[in-house]
């Protein structure tokens, strides 16, 4: 019992890194607002320079077998609250304040339901590790594309749908790599990519209305 107690002390939980993740989803909701009511919309941009930059640095620390630490992981989560904010009330227009509101509700609903799943299930889901890397890579690609290409209703329906699936199974990933805990340094990385995961599912699920809505006026 003393040698479990003492292996416990030393490791992160799960538990802990959920606590972790949801004190970030709330630095997050503050930087949203902030977005809303303090920050002029011509510093938007800036803001999405430093997120991108931040996102770099984290791709490289990993890389590097590095760990972030607590403020880096605040700040990182402080500024994506800001850039939300453009994306969400460009949603708002589209869809109005309660379909945001439901898609939220959703989001969290499907992101407890699979975190829960990954949790209590015995299966090992590192086997999606490598199929999920690529699948975003080419999430990322299409992006980039829509910038220059305008995207039709169904292909916005088919990104979505397709977004929406892979960052459903990194949850399922993630939380069955964590569930046993990670060392107390790792604690930070563990709750941003479950953060990332969580702001990315929201992220499509507006998208996917955004494009049935889109289908209905056509």
């Amino acid at each position: 019992m003393m040698d479990r107690t003492l292996t416990e002390s030393h490791t992160g939980s799960f538990g802990h890194i959920m606590q972790i993740f949801a004190v970030s989803l709330l630095v997050s909701f503050v930087g949203t607002l902030a977005g809303a009511m303090l920050i002029p919309p011509s510093l938007i941009g800036l803001f999405v320079v430093i997120e991108l930059v931040m996102l770099v640095s984290v791709f490289i620390m990993r890389f590097r077998g590095k760990m972030i630490g607590y403020p880096f992981l605040y700040i990182f989560t402080a500024v994506t609250g800001v850039t939300l904010y453009p994306i969400i009330a460009n949603y708002g227009g589209i869809l109005g304040a309660n379909l945001v509101s439901a898609a939220f509700l959703a989001t969290a609903g499907i992101f407890g339901g699979l975190a829960l799943y990954a949790y209590r299930s015995q299966r090992d889901f590192s086997f999606l590790g490598g199929f999920l890397f690529a699948a975003t890579i080419g999430l990322i690609v299409m992006s980039l594309f829509s910038l220059f290409i305008p995207m039709g209703s169904t292909m916005n329906l088919v990104w979505s749908v397709l977004g929406i699936v892979i960052f459903s199974g990194w949850v399922l990933y993630d939380v069955s790599q964590y569930k046993g805990g990670v060392s107390p340094e790792a604690v930070p990385m563990a709750a941003l990519n479950i953060y990332l995961n969580f702001i990315n599912l929201f992220i499509y699920i507006l998208r996917f209305l955004a494009a049935i809505v889109g289908f209905s006026r056509n």
